[in-house]
């Protein structure tokens, strides 16, 4: 497997040549905009059309009648890991974790929340643990290396199960943090709901903490609208890693540290990129994630691999032609490498008139439609 590591990060604007800082991308929105729950139907959730100068409202399910014939839609077939389990150490502390990464052998990478790490070595009770139906796990270490931020555990079902099937029986999917309603280990009444809502109806791949957002309002009926006229599909996998939650906490652009995710591209997906090409049709990604993969890929020709690529004003896209995105966090890398696609004074123009007009923000929040800035 190659392997890319893609800082390419530029701080300033092809357009206005000035540098940007942090609070360049902050903005108010109105707590009441964040979406708590999903509309009733996929597809009946708000478009905000943003390609030309001024803003179109539409609803989701008008996408097909916006592109044409022979453009390529090109989504994230990740699906998203049951990755949050509870549990406590043989002291009987609370801890939580949030696996970030499966490895070979029944390891995992997570995050831990707990008032004392365990001690290497150390075992921890998930679930109920093994004497109450639940399953083990064994601190290694930090990760990726002695001083890492994450940590390096190994699981031990009662019958050999392997991360995927234990998450899948015992573990939470990881809403994400600005969602009220988190799961605490009990009961959760949203969790029907959830576990329909935040996987998209193409979901193949496990190995994601977060959902490809921009994906969830595809519905069957819109992907078989497309298909008749005439739109072509394709997919790459790009495993959300809890990283994309992170704020950015320095002025200075430069200076933030991307995190890690891995990806793949198909040889199915880089013919159709290649026979879209040659017809004149337009590349469509759907979601920041399918961006930061194929951008990726034209940067270093790794089909597949780590990329910690970083997209800021100034970046010069090669693949990406148009853009279905969801809102995103204020200060977030979201927001720079939205900017970055359809122009920063553009999309801030396009976030007022969003919160002016009600539109809901964030995973289960409405979408929008960019074009590239050329």
């Amino acid at each position: 497997m190659s392997s890319v590591n893609s800082h390419a990060q530029s701080t300033h604007s092809a357009s206005t040549d000035r540098p940007f800082t942090l609070a360049d991308f902050d903005f108010a929105l109105p707590e009441s905009l964040i979406a708590q729950h999903p509309t009733a139907v996929r597809s009946a959730s708000r478009l905000l059309d943003g390609r030309a100068n001024e803003p179109v409202d539409r609803i989701f399910r008008e996408l097909p009648d916006v592109l044409q014939p022979g453009d390529l839609l090109v989504f994230n077939d990740t699906r998203v890991l049951k990755a949050r389990l509870f549990g406590e150490k043989e002291s009987g502390g609370k801890l939580e974790l949030l696996v970030e990464r499966v490895l070979q052998d029944n390891e995992v990478v997570v995050h831990m929340r707990v008032s004392k790490k365990p001690q290497v070595g150390g075992r921890m009770h998930l679930c109920g643990g093994l004497r109450h139906g639940g399953f083990d796990a064994v601190l290694l270490g930090r990760w990726p290396d002695d001083n890492g931020q994450l940590f390096h555990v190994a699981f031990t079902g009662p019958n050999g199960e392997t991360p995927y099937e234990l998450m899948e029986r015992h573990g939470h999917l990881p809403l994400p943090p600005y969602i009220a309603r988190q799961q605490d280990g009990d009961v959760d009444p949203d969790e029907a709901e959830d576990s329909e809502r935040y996987q998209t109806v193409f979901a193949a791949h496990p190995g994601a903490v977060a959902a490809p957002t921009a994906a969830l309002h595809f519905d069957d009926g819109v992907l078989a609208r497309l298909a008749d006229k005439g739109v072509e599909r394709a997919s790459v996998t790009l495993h959300v890693g809890a990283g994309t939650f992170q704020p950015v906490k320095t002025e200075n652009l430069s200076e933030h540290v991307m995190h890690s995710e891995w990806y793949s591209i198909p040889l199915d997906t880089l013919a159709a990129l290649e026979r879209c090409r040659q017809r004149g049709g337009r590349v469509i990604a759907v979601g920041t994630t399918t961006v930061r993969t194929l951008e990726s890929w034209a940067r270093c020709g790794a089909i597949s691999g780590d990329t910690s690529i970083f997209i800021t004003p100034g970046f010069e896209y090669q693949v990406v032609d148009l853009l279905v995105t969801n809102f995103h966090l204020p200060k977030s890398t979201l927001m720079m490498l939205v900017s970055a696609f359809a122009g920063y004074e553009h999309i801030m123009k396009l976030y007022q008139h969003a919160i002016a007009q009600h539109y809901r923000f964030f995973s289960y929040g409405d979408s929008m439609l960019l074009a590239r800035k050329r």
